[in-house]
């Protein structure tokens, strides 16, 4: 019976974790709205900059990650994500952004590849043991708390897309 309590408590945590990574991620979009509203298309534009290097910046943490406690780091070596890692991590988010840019048609573009690629992030961050969303492991990060738990990750010695799946983090 107390196993099962154990396995209940650790499922409510993940779902709590989950649910606050898509609210620090509503937070960079936001950010990215804001810009891109008030001052079309060049706020687009810088929109698109930051949510591609923003979380390679500030020691693996965009503004809504901050916000939120998380930090992203990278599962090669466990140093915080890299900006090049935040470009591939973010790209199924900044695609479809840049459809946006061309009025009416790229718009609707945009909105039908991002409402894609949005669904499949929410669907692997919901459906993998691991909690990775596709940028994860496009990227080879992870969003993890940002406290010093983190200290002890091993330097794994193969990808996400190598066949050995004894290895754990």
């Amino acid at each position: 019976m107390e196993n099962n309590d154990r396995k209940y408590l650790l499922n409510k945590a993940l779902k709590v974790a989950r649910l606050s990574r898509l609210i620090a991620k509503a937070i960079d979009l936001f950010i990215v709205f804001c810009l891109s509203v008030l001052f079309f298309p060049l706020g687009l534009v810088l929109g698109i900059i930051y949510l591609s290097i923003a979380d390679g910046m500030n020691n693996g943490q965009s503004g809504g990650k901050r916000f939120m406690g998380f930090a992203v780091k990278s599962l090669e070596d466990g140093s915080p994500c890299s900006v090049k890692q935040s470009l591939v991590r973010n790209l199924p988010l900044t695609i479809p952004l840049s459809f946006c840019i061309i009025p009416f048609w790229g718009w609707l573009l945009g909105a039908i590849v991002g409402a894609a690629l949005i669904g499949l992030e929410v669907y692997l961050l919901y459906n993998l043991d691991s909690g990775h969303r596709l940028g994860d492991v496009m990227a080879d990060t992870s969003v993890m708390a940002n406290d010093d738990t983190f200290v002890g990750l091993k330097k794994r010695k193969t990808s996400w897309f190598a066949s050995n799946t004894t290895e754990s983090c």
